[in-house]
């Protein structure tokens, strides 16, 4: 079972910056996709960036400028940079693994990102 470690949530001020990391089980580069994802309370989860296994980021439109994906075989891990941090911001944050050639996505449990004014 594959499972999705995801580390470094946790308390900060406006304006302030966290990094997130996601460490898969197995073989970060066998997901032609990771992503994060957050969900803040009583709202759907939203995807906030995602990035191929060929470097390509896409990001939500409210974190452009602010935000920056990226993935490091090297240390299988996928990271989420993020600066200029805004009360908005607070959720719960989840790293998403996509396996286009056998159908499936796995989750991470989430950290929690708290942004107070």
């Amino acid at each position: 079972q594959v499972e999705l470690v995801e580390s470094g949530g946790g308390l900060v001020q406006a304006g302030g910056s966290l990094t997130l990391s996601c460490t898969p089980s197995t073989n970060i580069d066998v997901y032609d996709t990771m992503r994060w994802y957050r969900q803040a309370p009583g709202k759907q989860r939203e995807l906030v960036a995602q990035i191929t296994e060929s470097g390509s980021a896409d990001y939500a439109d409210f974190v452009k400028g602010r935000f920056a994906i990226s993935r490091d075989s090297a240390k299988n891990t996928v990271y989420l940079r993020m600066n200029n941090l805004e009360v908005g911001d607070t959720a719960r944050y989840f790293c998403n693994a996509k396996w286009t050639e056998y159908f499936a996505q796995y989750w991470g449990r989430g950290t929690e990102v708290t942004v107070f004014s």
